[in-house]
């Protein structure tokens, strides 16, 4: 059995979700496709202070490219919008892993509006036959008619009725418009689909489980079931059984009390981990939806990295900031940044800049995090950075200084 250091562990991470290091070449639309396979799911989420979740994932996998590649796939039926970890963009070819849960729609929990749907079943059914007879609609077609005002998770029951009927697939997102979600009928977005093809639970369950692993990188058993919202009963035993089997490898990594797992695609960046020669060396900054951090308790464990989003937490006691961004550099976890684009003013304001503690703030990582902050503000078309504060307090103006030198320039 290979033995990993923690190292080793988080460059074999890094490597499987493609934030070791940038691509060479400038990205195509094709690129965009196959990191949402590499990680098997986009996570997406409304937040738009900086680009919104699922675009500066990608961007911080790809480097410059065009947002609307992801809009256009979406489109075009390269991916799907389904209920993974979170609401999730998936690859198409998955649908059958899914499609079980959208058969029992009442076992999504809040994400089916059981009672809402029972109720007006009726009301459900006219709703499918208009969208069949006048094509597909946007929640903002329906005006309220209840009296409140739209706010977080204050939806209106045609967007409850929409989002349950989308989660029971027999709605699908056919595409987005100003990420608007347009709606309609699953045999339109994806006509070949046949129930038929539906393979069983427990197979959908293995690939599931081992499409984790190899997101992963490697991963404790435990860990597993939160990458694709399963069964933490069920796939708590499942790493061990593909092992077994052999479509897992076990590994051990210092530090853990339980076996390592590893898919064998990363057999070939398994050994390079192990002997020391693979050599994570990007460094950028994180949504606090990517994979690599959306498990807090395994972001904790690998990277002692202890995150929380404080975008819900009352301002008064927030101690980060409203929309915290990780910042990897080269193999570790070192700070986070409070960021804000200003698109209209062309500026990308850094409200604040935390290190961790006992992270040396050398001259070497100052002009990677300002060569990685430049590079983020250049894509959100707002090439001025203003650093207002930073812990430590000297950080805030080493930083800038070097956001004014040719060497923080973005490559």
């Amino acid at each position: 059995m290979i033995t990993l250091s923690l190292p080793a562990a988080r460059a074999l991470a890094l490597a499987a979700q493609g934030l070791d290091r940038r691509p060479r070449r400038r990205a195509r639309k094709a690129d965009v496709l196959e990191a949402v396979r590499r990680m098997g799911a986009l996570q997406i989420d409304t937040i738009s202070v900086v680009a919104r979740s699922p675009y500066l994932v990608l961007w911080t996998r790809l480097g410059d490219y065009e947002p609307r590649w992801l809009d256009e796939l979406l489109a075009e039926g390269a991916v799907f919008e389904y209920w993974s970890h979170a609401a999730c963009f998936l690859p198409t070819e998955d649908y059958p892993l899914y499609r079980h849960r959208m058969i029992a729609p009442h076992s999504m929990g809040w994400m089916y509006h059981r009672a809402l749907m029972e109720k007006h079943r009726e009301k459900a059914e006219a709703l499918l036959a208009g969208i069949r007879e006048n094509g597909p609609v946007r929640s903002v077609d329906f005006g309220r008619r209840d009296g409140q005002r739209s706010g977080w998770w204050e939806w209106k029951p045609e967007k409850r009725m929409l989002e349950s009927l989308v989660t029971a697939g027999e709605l699908m997102i056919a595409r987005r418009e100003g990420f608007q979600r347009v709606y309609d009928l699953r045999e339109r977005v994806l006509p070949g689909w046949d129930d038929a093809r539906l393979p069983p639970r427990e197979e959908t369950e293995r690939a599931l489980a081992l499409r984790a692993v190899r997101a992963l990188g490697v991963t404790q058993a435990g860990w597993v079931a939160d990458y694709f919202r399963t069964s933490r009963k069920t796939t708590r035993a499942l790493p061990a059984r593909l092992a077994d089997d052999g479509a897992l490898l076990r590994v051990e990594v210092e530090g853990w009390a339980e076996p390592g797992y590893v898919h064998p695609d990363h057999a070939e960046a398994l050994r390079r981990a192990a002997d020391g020669t693979l050599k994570p060396v990007l460094t950028t900054l994180l949504s606090p939806f990517d994979p690599l951090v959306w498990d807090r308790q395994r972001a904790l464990a690998m990277f002692g990295f202890d995150y929380r989003l404080e975008c819900y937490t009352p301002a008064p006691k927030r101690r980060y900031g409203y929309f915290t961004l990780p910042i990897l550099r080269r193999g570790a976890l070192v700070g986070r940044v409070d960021a804000k684009a200003h698109r209209k003013a062309g500026t990308f304001e850094v409200r604040a800049l935390h290190f961790e503690p006992g992270v040396r703030l050398s001259d070497a990582l100052l002009a990677d995090v300002a060569r990685a902050i430049a590079e983020c503000a250049r894509w959100h078309g707002t090439p001025r950075v203003a650093v207002r504060a930073s812990d430590p307090p000297q950080a805030a103006s080493r930083i800038s200084a070097l956001l004014e030198s040719p060497e923080a320039a973005p490559v």
